[in-house]
Order: C-alpha cells, then sequence, then structure tokens
C-alpha cells in the first residue's frame, strides 16, 4: 500500500499548540526550517515509519467538502508548494481550536511536504501533519576535566510518533486518501478530536474496508448474536470465518452463509444481526467485494481463542471442533471439557 523509500522531505514548518485548559494559546514559527541531509533523513523516518497497511480515509463534511478545513488547506498547498508555510499557519490555528477537551496535551505540530511518495502503485505527492505530545527523559554523557558528567534532558523520542496524518494527492474529488497514526488516547473522547474534530476523516470505502467490517461483524455476532452457543462453537465460528477470508480472494455473502454459517436457523440469525449491526455503526455492509490481505491480517491478529475457566486454567483452542465436547458433572455440580488428541509434548 504505502513505499516512502525513495520519498523526498522537501519543506518543514514547525509550531507550538498550547492547552486550551490554560489558555497557551498558539506559538508560530517565524519561517520554515532549514536542515541537513542527515536530519532531514531523520525526520522522514520518524514521521513516515509508522504508516502501516491499515485501512484508508477520506477528508469529508456534514454539508459541503470544500468546508472542511484541511481540504482546503491542503488544496492549497498542492496547487503551490511554496503555500505550505502560509498554510501551516492555518493549520496551527485549527488544531488549537479543535483541541478543546481538558485532557489534550500541549505540543508541536509538524507541517511537512512531501516528494515521490508511493500509495496504491500510484506516484503522488503528500501533505504531512504531526503532532508531538509526549516528551522522554534523556541521559547525556560528556567529557569533563579527566573524568566525565552525566546530566538528564527531556526530548522527543524519534521511534514514537504521537500523531499524524498523510494526506495523499490524489482522489481530490473524493476528498483525498488519507492515512491516519494515533498512538496515544486511544480510548476516551479525548482520542476523538485528531480524527473527527482536527481532521475531518471518514473511512474509505474500499476493499480494506468492506473485509474488515465484516470480519469485526463476525465477531461481534459470535460474541453477541450466537449467545446459546458455546464459547468453544462461538471461537469455532470465529475462526472459520478469518479462514474463509484467507482462502478467498473475492467475497460473496451467499456462499460466505453456506460455508461458514451452514446451519438455516444461524444463517437467519446471521441475516438479522447483520442489518442490525450495519444501523447501529453506521457501515455500509457488501455483498461481493474483492477480500484485502492486509486487513485479513490485522483481524486474525485480534482474534481470541482463549477459553478461562474459572481462575484455574485457561484453555488455548487452535481448531478442531469436534475434539472438544463441553459437559455438566451432576455430582460435582460443574461444567467440564473433555479434550480428544492423538499426541502430547
Amino acid at each position: 500500500m504505502f513505499n516512502f523509500k525513495e520519498s523526498i522531505l522537501s519543506t518543514l514548518a514547525v509550531h507550538h499548540i498550547g492547552s486550551q485548559v490554560e489558555n497557551e494559546g498558539v506559538k508560530i514559527g517565524k519561517n520554515t526550517v532549514s536542515i541537513d541531509d542527515d536530519l532531514r533523513l531523520l525526520l522522514k523516518n520518524y514521521f513516515l515509519k509508522p504508516f502501516k497497511e491499515t485501512g484508508l480515509y477520506t477528508l469529508s463534511h456534514s454539508s459541503d467538502l470544500s468546508l472542511n478545513e484541511l481540504f482546503s488547506y491542503a488544496t492549497a498547498i498542492f496547487d503551490d508548494p511554496d503555500a505550505l508555510y502560509l498554510q501551516s499557519i492555518n493549520i496551527a490555528k485549527h488544531l488549537y481550536e479543535s483541541s478543546q477537551h481538558p485532557m489534550i496535551k500541549s505540543g508541536e505540530l509538524y507541517a511537512v511536504y512531501f516528494d515521490e511518495c508511493v500509495i496504491d502503485d500510484e506516484v503522488t505527492d503528500a501533505v504531512g501533519i504531526f503532532k508531538s505530545e509526549n516528551k522522554d527523559t534523556y541521559l547525556k554523557v560528556y567529557p569533563q576535566n579527566d573524568g566525565y558528567e552525566i546530566a538528564q534532558e527531556e526530548g522527543i523520542n524519534i521511534n514514537k510518533l504521537d500523531k499524524g496524518c498523510l494526506i495523499f494527492n490524489t482522489e481530490k474529488d473524493h476528498g483525498y486518501k488519507v492515512a491516519i497514526v494515533d498512538s496515544t488516547n486511544k480510548g476516551g473522547e479525548e482520542a476523538k478530536y485528531w480524527r473527527d474534530d482536527f481532521i475531518g476523516a471518514k473511512p474509505r470505502e474500499d476493499n480494506f474496508y468492506h473485509t474488515h467490517n465484516y470480519l469485526q461483524l463476525c465477531k461481534d455476532f459470535a460474541k453477541e448474536g450466537f449467545e446459546e452457543a458455546t464459547r468453544v462453537d462461538q471461537i469455532d465460528l470465529v475462526k472459520t470465518s478469518v479462514n474463509y477470508f484467507k482462502e478467498k480472494e473475492t467475497f460473496n455473502v451467499r456462499e460466505f452463509e453456506e460455508e461458514v454459517m451452514q446451519a438455516p436457523e444461524v444463517i437467519e440469525k446471521f441475516q438479522e444481526f447483520k442489518t442490525q449491526y450495519a444501523e447501529n455503526n453506521d457501515v455500509k455492509l457488501y455483498d461481493e467485494f474483492e477480500v484485502s490481505a492486509p486487513a485479513v491480517k490485522q483481524g486474525n491478529k485480534f482474534t481470541k481463542s482463549v477459553i478461562k475457566l474459572d481462575k484455574n486454567f485457561h484453555l488455548y483452542v487452535h481448531g478442531n471442533r469436534k475434539n472438544i465436547e463441553r459437559g455438566f458433572d451432576e455430582e460435582r455440580q460443574q461444567y467440564y471439557y473433555m479434550l480428544f488428541f492423538e499426541n502430547e509434548s
């Protein structure tokens, strides 16, 4: 999906975004930052390395795309890359106004212009917007007289990008292709400001989007819509669903229901749950699409296959549902699992 090997960091502007709670305002850098080749490479890696093959977004607005602030600022920059500094001031002010939650930290804003980025096999330019919020403590060892001294300094960890946004100069009429990183504030209201309030992004309805939604639907159905089933059956349903996506290049909902859900009563429950799921989560579930391998890989990573039995045992289920039986012991008044196997190690 992404290839930044030949990308060039051509222009960089830095500003400081203060805390709204403390009424700190925005401190504007006087001009773009001059950097040498070594620092240019280091910053390129810092900004771009965190972006992985996950779902893309598009810039959006409830009434008119042109009213999305970042869409207007990015368009002005793409039309004239020399305008990055002036537009970065607008971006800084917009970020400050979007940072109203009291838990949002102050930090540095970086506006960057990149040449020669590759996304989905297309070479294009990109506007990068990044924010560093967290500082780490570092030790500095330096010679002093005949020995050494040690001092502590605060700085930014170049291996931990807090927040990032890449707007690629492609599909302008649809709100551009946008990639987002947010490694802090993963929960709660303060987590929404970067993607929703500042960027104004919505998921791009591509094959990754469709595949991801169906995998999440299957996981939720196994947990919430298939409650009468045993935990083993629930895990088996999720694993069978994931395996379907692993093995197929294209998704067809009728084929999926027949191969995975199989029983008519389960298919009926799944269809009812799917309708409610789409409405509750405001997502579109298509009947046919090409399967996205990165989405399957990501979804499989978070598939749980552990059954916790009281506080005594953890049962890991990796497959072959027929080799596990669940029952109830009348004498002990306790449930049990019976496992069948050929080899022990």
